[in-house]
Formats: structure tokens, C-alpha cells, sequence
């Protein structure tokens, strides 16, 4: 079996009843280990490789239906596409997320005991990136009374605001930060997949997270986000973040048991070809169609992203194809014929790479930040960041485009000439945060769920729902709903939230960043 699997395995948790899901099997021996012999250096591994292949998981599974990346328009099977969403789905994505950040909180724990800075460092910043993922996705959640249950503390935790659930997260991100820069020393470096023990990119991908969530709460005024982010820009001693593609928060595989990627062992029809294809919305962002329907030009990236299908009888002019989504049943065979196909040979290899985190995003907040007159530079440095973070996106593929069933190379000039092509270009966009919102869209494909959240706080890109998304009113879900276990253990305050919320539980209310809210008033 799986042994970093198997930790993660051990009783799934609930967040309101704050339980704990310890791991019971750690460090040399998975086969004999008793409780009191947990170790934090054996909660690392299960942290870091399952929770980015649950990111993978959950960006295929999950963000690529809601965002239109892609839509399972091969079969009835799944309806995510047209929000055909439960109470057993919201549930399952709780309990994720909630187990995550519980085991992230007990190696800190843990290694608060052991004296280990360096993990304790790591833990907090990996119990914000869950948290942050738990709030987005929900809105109000318990942070400061969660998970207390195993040190005595309250089964039915108080659900925070989420600016006091964000404001705790800053807080926490400071004192990693301040942990990072008394330069511990990460004893056991093999065990780190990501930065091998480097305890200065750990400290970067911190700051970028933090730039993350800073930009996610920026539309509200009291957050004060633009001085946070200035004063993390102009500190780069203190408040070190990425530089490069080199500095990504990428997990490596190695292809050995068990450190394979999450699609290791999932065939083409069961990954792509038999249900999830991709759609219009994608195509249409990265392929130029002239007016007699020739496709004269593409994103660099889409051939590695995806592949055009094979079948001659659907696709005899080996076309892009994208399907619709939300697309009704009776609709579903005929805008399904020929579509397009995930890239299996790229993302299903025991070594791909999976990213929390990346240079490029870094790169879209300061470009986003700068226009908008947040940090100095103007609409000049804003076009700087903007094409550095295409470049990043596009430099981060090509390395995966030799795996491509057809390889797939990406020169330099090809890079500039993405950047002047009507896709992309800086000067020939008349909507400039558009541009910069709908690049960062695409470069975030296969990272967890940020495109959904990212969708939410800006509105772009403009998506058009099918006629076939009547489960939830031809609503894109703005959140996802309490699971009835929480509203059924922890009711008074999970009503409490939803008032302050302005709305039901249901997937029509939006969460307090999100520029719904923001423009209603809420």
C-alpha cells in the first residue's frame, strides 16, 4: 500500500467537530510505529506529496469543471459542468482541507516540543495555504477555536469572519517569516521534495503565498493590502519572495513508489478521452481563427496542455475543438463530437511535476498591483511584471513539452512573438487589467483551484454558462455550501455565519472577498 497514503488515511476528520486525524504509522517503520513515537520530521512527506497530489486532484476534478478549462461532456457520469454539486461533494472537500491543516497544526506542535524551527516554519506556512483554500471555498470557517479538541478545547468552534480568518493568516505568515529568518537548519533535507531542505526558498514561497492572499482581499478597502504589499516589495532581506521559475513551489517525483504523482497510473480514456475534454472557452482564449475558420495561430502552451483528437471521422481537419460547457444532454453529443483532449503524456507520468505555487503568479500580482497605482511604477512596470509573468508561465511549460506524444519546443522568439500576438499583447489591449486577469487565468491551469478563486475576485474571464446548468439556477457556484454535518453539530454558529454572510447556505452567496460581494454591498 501507499505508506504516505496510508498516513493520510487514518479517519477522516470534520473541522467542526475539530477532531483529530493523527498519523499512527510514522518515520522508518510504517508497519510498526505506536503514537507516542510521532515524530514532526515524519509528518513532512505525507504534507508536502499528498497534498499536491490532492491539488492535482482537485484542479482536475474540480477547478477545471467550474472554470471551463474543461467539461466531462463524454458521458452523464459526472455533472460538475452544470453544477450538479452535493452535499456529499461539499463534505469530501471540507474534510480535505480540514485534515490538511490538522496535520499541518500537529507537526507543529510536534516540533515546537522537538525545538525544530525549521518545521515549525513550514507548518504554518502550510496550515495557511490549506486554510486559505478552506475559506476561499466556504467563506467564514473556525480559525482561531479550530482543531482544538485534542488539546481539550472546544468541539463546536466559533466560525471567524473571513477578514479575521485572513487577518489571522498575515499573522501567521509574519511569524513563519520570522522563523525562516533565524535560519534554521532543516535536519533531514532528503525528505523535502520541493526545495530540498532550502530553508531560504521556503521563506520566499511564504512571502509569495502572502502576496497571494493579499492580492485575493484586495478589493476591500480596510485590508490595507496596498502598504502590505509595498512594504513586502521594498524589503527583499526581510521579505524575500520568487525571482525566478527556480524558486517555484514544486513538488518533484521521483517515480518510485510512493513518490508518484497523482495520475501515475490513470489511462488516457479514464483521464480525458472517455469525459473530461477541453472546452470552447479555452480554445478561444488560446487559438486565433481567421474568418474563413483556419486556425493561423495558437498559444505556445495549448500543445502541451492538451491535444487535438486523433479520429479522423470526428476531427478530419485536425482542428482545436473545444466543448461546450454546461452544454444540455440533448446538446452533449454534438458539441462533444471531435473535442479536444487533455495532454496524458504530460500529466500522466509517474514524475510530473505539481505546482502549489509559481514564479508567474508572483509576477501577475505586481503587474495587477502597479496598474492599479498599489505599488509605484505605473502602467510602464506594470507591463514589465506582466510580460515576465507570461514569460515565466511559458518558460515553466516548455520543460514539461518534451513529454508531449508529439514533443513540443518553445524558443525565445516564439516567447515574443506570444507577446505582440493579439492573445497577449501589452500594447494592443484597450482593457489592460482584463489582459493581465485573463493571462493570469491561463497560467494558473493545473494549480489547485486558484483559477476558480481568481475568477470570483475579478470576473474575468467573461464565461458564458450553458443552457444545461439548471442544478444551480445558470449560477457559477460562488462558494460551496456548509456540509450538513457541520449545520447539524456546530448550527448556531454556522447560522451565525451565514447572516453575517447575507445569504443561504447554498452555492449562490458569495464570500466576503469576491467582487460580488464587494459591488452588492455585503
Amino acid at each position: 500500500m501507499n505508506y504516505l497514503k496510508k498516513i493520510l488515511t487514518i479517519g477522516l476528520i470534520s473541522l467542526v467537530l475539530a477532531c483529530t486525524s493523527d498519523f499512527e504509522e510514522i518515520n522508518t517503520n510504517p508497519n510498526r510505529t505506536n503514537v507516542g513515537d510521532i515524530q514532526a520530521s515524519g509528518m513532512f512527506e505525507p504534507l508536502l506529496y499528498n497534498g499536491i497530489n490532492a491539488w492535482q486532484y482537485y484542479t482536475w476534478f474540480w477547478n477545471n469543471e467550474l472554470i471551463q478549462f474543461t467539461a466531462f461532456t463524454g458521458g452523464t457520469t459526472r455533472q460538475e459542468h452544470r453544477y450538479f454539486i452535493g452535499d456529499q461533494d461539499w463534505q469530501n472537500v471540507w474534510n480535505t482541507y480540514a485534515r490538511y491543516t490538522n496535520n499541518a497544526l500537529h507537526m507543529y506542535d510536534l516540533s515546537v516540543a522537538e525545538n525544530d524551527e525549521s518545521l515549525q516554519a513550514i507548518a504554518l506556512t502550510l496550515k495557511v495555504l490549506y486554510m486559505s483554500n478552506l475559506s476561499d471555498m466556504y467563506g467564514d470557517v473556525p480559525y482561531s477555536e479550530a482543531f482544538q479538541v485534542r488539546e481539550g478545547g472546544t468541539a463546536e468552534p466559533k466560525f471567524d469572519s473571513q477578514k479575521e480568518v485572513y487577518l489571522q493568516m498575515f499573522n501567521d505568515l509574519e511569524t513563519a517569516n520570522s522563523l525562516y529568518a533565524e535560519n534554521p537548519v532543516f535536519i533531514k533535507p532528503a525528505l523535502d521534495g520541493m526545495y530540498g531542505g532550502n530553508m531560504e526558498q521556503w521563506k520566499k514561497f511564504n512571502n509569495a503565498l502572502y502576496l497571494r492572499l493579499l492580492c485575493r482581499v484586495s478589493g476591500r478597502a480596510e485590508m490595507n493590502t496596498a502598504a502590505l504589499i509595498t512594504k513586502i516589495i521594498n524589503n527583499p532581506s526581510e521579505y524575500p519572495i520568487f525571482e525566478s521559475n527556480a524558486d517555484n513551489a514544486t513538488v518533484q517525483f521521483s517515480g518510485a513508489d510512493p513518490y508518484r504523482s497523482e495520475f501515475a497510473n490513470t489511462n488516457e480514456n479514464g483521464f480525458t478521452s472517455s469525459g473530461r475534454k477541453l472546452t470552447e472557452q479555452l480554445i478561444k482564449m488560446t487559438v486565433i481563427t481567421d474568418d474563413f475558420g483556419n486556425q493561423t495561430y495558437e498559444d505556445p502552451r495549448l500543445a502541451i496542455y492538451g491535444k487535438k483528437n486523433p479520429n479522423y471521422l470526428v476531427n478530419g481537419e485536425n482542428l482545436w475543438k473545444g466543448t461546450v460547457a454546461g452544454c444540455t444532454e440533448a446538446e452533449q453529443s454534438e458539441v462533444d463530437a471531435g473535442t479536444s483532449w487533455l495532454n496524458t503524456a504530460v500529466f500522466c507520468r509517474a514524475e510530473t511535476p505539481a505546482s502549489y505555487m509559481d514564479f508567474a503568479e508572483v509576477q501577475f500580482i505586481l503587474a495587477e498591483a502597479a496598474l492599479k497605482g498599489n505599488i509605484p511604477g505605473g502602467e510602464e512596470q506594470a507591463k514589465e511584471y506582466y510580460e515576465s509573468a507570461v514569460t515565466a508561465s511559458i518558460e515553466k511549460w516548455a520543460e514539461l513539452g518534451v513529454f508531449s506524444e508529439v514533443p513540443v519546443e518553445i524558443s525565445e522568439e516564439q516567447i515574443n512573438t506570444f507577446l505582440t500576438s493579439e492573445l497577449a499583447s501589452w500594447d494592443a489591449a484597450t482593457n489592460k487589467e482584463a489582459l493581465i486577469a485573463n493571462q493570469k487565468y491561463l497560467a494558473l491551469f493545473w494549480i489547485g483551484m486558484e483559477a476558480y478563486h481568481e475568477y470570483r475576485r475579478t470576473g474575468y474571464p467573461e464565461l458564458t454558462i450553458g443552457r444545461g446548468a439548471v442544478f444551480n439556477d445558470y449560477i457559477l457556484p460562488t462558494r460551496f455550501a456548509y456540509p450538513n454535518t457541520t449545520m447539524a453539530t456546530n448550527n448556531a454558529n454556522a447560522q451565525e455565519a451565514l447572516t453575517r454572510m447575507n445569504g443561504e447556505n447554498d452555492m449562490k452567496t458569495p464570500v466576503w472577498w469576491s467582487l460580488q460581494a464587494i459591488e452588492s454591498g455585503n
